[in-house]
């Protein structure tokens, strides 16, 4: 695809509709306009900004998506997976002002936007692969605690003053003790939280809507707003989203950028999964790189329509696919069917209970966490279960922005130590297996009198160069007879920098010195260009297509008699 269509997949699709697709579309989209308003208001009031702005992130960026995304059926618009890093912003630099927090939010969705535009642009979309599945669930277990609990004093009917998930805790139950609960709020919240989880097995039945409405009839008809001091979410105000340019003072930029650039990161890491599932499920192939591009413009267009950033959604996509979506026109009748809402009947949620509001989030937190294939992992790879134990701890203890540094932090140095610490072997001939192969493996394995065959598995780059040199060495050191020639398997040798370049010149002369030659064997051609341009090819002589031609060169000019 090239030009307008590359950019636009929505202008594309739309040139291939078919007919055929359009109920499906417009049902789809009314049924996830059910999901559409509660969702999106009780993630704004979790992510520290007023409930009706969670709408404004929803009608907008869904008709940016449309045009820009290059998934059918996914969904976008605000996710619990986000609130925890959107609040841990914005709490402390709006200090209570809601229009700051909202201008603090929608900065972040900008920079959000750009983030993950540059990424798309730049075609850097597999970096979302650079984040062990571990590291993953360690950090959103650590966000879904994060945000269950800061949404437990919304459940509650009490407020608290933020203060790190741990310390949170501890605030919570002193205010509980202190008598300040509200158990009229916590049994409306608690029995929204147990609908939907209980109608949460069945997707074409709206257990969300069907809760949230139950809810707010009951406070509504019973008026405990007044009479128990239940807390609601009161009228919105009428009208559609305006361009708006956010901007704050130079002096809390700096956090915002930082913010923002966490979001991106849960966004990108989140769509990208999520869109590579439904693409699988749906037979239709999806540019990672364009998909970066459609979440940028979605949060771009949330920043600039008065919203916050926003993420994929593995909730509401489920429910558009069930309820027959054929393509994004789903979402955008979605959208419009919101902003109708906005237009027409604004109070109509004005008795909605914040302590609802809290369940539903809270629900969506739960449905965050991963338990069973950590329990896989710890069976199978215990160092990776602890390193995902770690990233969790950094979230749960330091709060959400340091504990997503920790876990770019520890995917950076495990990405290291695999390359820093790689395997390597010495290698023999093992009778009925063909073949050479690993000596501690087949202590067995007959070796080649006077020949060292050495496999080193791993790109060699200036973290593992000084390793090679010292295994090689210890290599020829340790074998039972003097050493004439060690070859390298250089198969599993994908790049070669100029640090072990230099390395791989000393380590030859210093052999050479030694009377030992030193050889390659299955060397890939982009490395022996490398070494051609670092003039260095010549220096190590023939280099063997594979093994059994390496063994069989020594065998004939060294004139050793050994049967292979």
């Amino acid at each position: 695809m090239n030009g307008w269509q590359r950019w636009l997949p929505g202008l594309r699709i739309a040139r291939q509709y078919q007919a055929a697709w359009l109920p499906h579309d417009l049902m789809a989209g009314l049924v996830l306009t059910t999901m559409l308003i509660p969702v999106g208001i009780a993630y704004a009031v979790a992510s520290g900004v007023p409930g009706i702005y969670g709408l404004y992130a929803t009608i907008v960026p869904l008709i940016a998506y449309a045009l820009f995304g290059p998934s059918r059926i996914l969904v976008l618009g605000p996710d619990s997976s986000l609130a925890a890093v959107i609040l841990a912003v914005v709490l402390p630099l709006s200090a209570g002002d809601p229009m700051r927090a909202v201008a603090v939010a929608s900065l972040m969705a900008i920079v959000s936007g750009l983030v993950c535009i540059l990424i798309g642009v730049m075609r850097l979309g597999f970096v979302t692969e650079l984040l062990s599945k571990p590291i993953r669930y360690g950090y959103m277990n650590g966000i879904a605690l994060t945000v269950l609990i800061s949404q437990l004093p919304k459940l509650l009917g009490f407020s608290i003053d933020s203060a790190g998930p741990l310390r949170n805790l501890v605030r919570i139950t002193q205010a509980i003790l202190g008598g300040q609960a509200n158990w009229t709020a916590f049994a409306i919240g608690i029995g929204t939280l147990l609908v939907i989880l209980l109608l949460k097995r069945w997707q074409r039945i709206p257990g969300l809507l069907i809760a949230v409405v139950a809810a707010t009839i009951v406070v509504g008809a019973f008026g405990l707003d007044h009479s128990a001091g239940v807390k609601v979410l009161g009228p919105l105000p009428q009208g559609l989203p305006s361009f708006a340019l956010p901007w704050i003072g130079l002096a809390d930029l700096g956090q915002v950028l930082i913010g923002g650039c966490a979001v991106a990161m849960v966004a990108f890491a989140d769509t990208s999964v999520l869109s590579r599932t439904y693409a699988a499920r749906t037979h239709v192939a999806v540019d990672p790189n364009q998909e970066m591009i459609g979440l940028g413009a979605a949060n771009l267009a949330a920043g600039l329509f008065q919203g916050f950033p926003i993420s994929s959604s593995s909730s509401r996509t489920p429910v558009a696919e069930a309820a027959g979506a054929k393509t994004q026109l789903t979402g955008v009748v979605g959208a419009l069917a919101v902003a109708l809402l906005l237009l027409v009947a604004p109070n109509l949620l004005e008795h909605l209970p914040s302590s609802a509001l809290a369940a539903v989030v809270i629900a969506s937190a739960i449905g965050l966490f991963e338990f069973s294939d950590l329990r896989r992992i710890l069976r199978i790879q215990p160092w990776e279960f602890w390193l995902s134990m770690a990233c969790f701890v950094g979230v749960a203890m330091l709060g959400v922005i340091p504990g997503i540094g920790i876990a770019i932090g520890l995917a950076i140095i495990e990405f290291l130590w695999d390359g820093w610490r790689p395997h390597y072997a010495v290698m023999g001939r093992v009778d009925g297996i063909r073949g050479y192969h690993d000596i501690k493996r087949y202590p067995e394995a007959r070796l080649i009198p006077g020949l060292v065959l050495f496999r080193w598995d791993a790109p060699l780059f200036f973290a593992n160069a000084e390793l090679f040199h010292q295994r090689v060495l210890e290599a020829v050191a340790q074998s039972p007879t003097p050493v004439r020639r060690i070859t390298v398997a250089a198969e599993p040798v994908t790049s070669i920098d100029v640090t072990s370049a230099d390395m791989l010149a000393e380590l030859e002369q210093s052999l050479r010195e030694s009377g030992v030659e030193l050889r390659f064997a299955e060397m890939k051609d982009p490395v022996k260009q490398k070494l051609k341009r670092f003039d260095l090819l010549e220096r190590f002589g023939a280099l063997y297509p594979t093994i059994g031609a390496a063994v069989d060169a020594y065998l004939e000019e060294h004139a050793v008699d050994w049967k292979a």
